[in-house]
């Protein structure tokens, strides 16, 4: 029984101990975007607000979405990218890994659009 005991009790420091550290790493990074969010307001460039609701654009972002949901190459930073279309054209905004995952994402939309009316503007995350 107190073998049992001191294990709880061990195991919930343990748990403590590691959720107090992973909470410090946390807020070790800089999240703060303001600039990016500023820039957004001041409708310089597009968001998701820009986004058509023709019936044509919301199956063009659908079928862009689908293709790159489906790509195993893909990360899920990637796959969370923005695509905003209007008028049949397409903007890519948001952060991937690699320089081979906003080309792969920039093929899909080609795919379902044409070149001229895709404007890649995919941001090749920093390596920390």
């Amino acid at each position: 029984m107190k073998t049992t005991k001191i294990t709880y009790v061990a195991t919930f420091l343990a748990f403590t101990l590691a959720c107090a550290s992973a909470k410090d790493k946390d807020t070790a990074k800089d999240a703060n975007n303001t600039g990016r969010n500023k820039q957004d307001q001041e409708g310089k460039t597009k968001t998701p607000m820009d986004q058509s609701n023709s019936a044509e654009d919301i199956k063009l972002v659908s079928t862009i979405r689908k293709a790159i949901v489906k790509d195993k190459s893909l990360s899920s930073l990637a796959k969370n990218c923005k695509i905003i279309t209007n008028g049949g054209h397409v903007t890519l905004r948001g952060p991937v890994n690699t320089a081979e995952e906003k080309s792969t994402i920039a093929n899909h939309a080609v795919a379902s659009a044409s070149k001229e009316k895709v404007d890649n503007q995919l941001e090749v995350k920093a390596r920390q």
